[in-house]
């Protein structure tokens, strides 16, 4: 039991050794994905980007298709 308690105060000194080492350079917000670029509002002088039209949707089918039952 007591080699627990070593080994958790052994890795709770390395992780704050490794946290008060790097500073603010540690994420720690999970999973993001890649998304590390943070939108901001435009400068006064410039102009906002017009938004891009969404492709028109798919048609959908007008007939569902015939299922024949299967042969017994």
């Amino acid at each position: 039991m007591w080699k627990i308690f070593v080994g958790f105060v052994v890795f709770a000194a390395a992780m704050m050794f490794l946290l008060m080492k790097a500073g603010d350079k540690v994420d720690l917000q999970g999973e993001s994905h890649g998304q590390t670029q943070v939108e901001t509002a435009p400068a006064q002088g410039t102009k906002a980007p017009e938004p891009v039209a969404a492709a028109p949707a798919a048609s959908a089918p007008t007939e569902a298709p015939k299922i024949e039952p299967a042969p017994k």
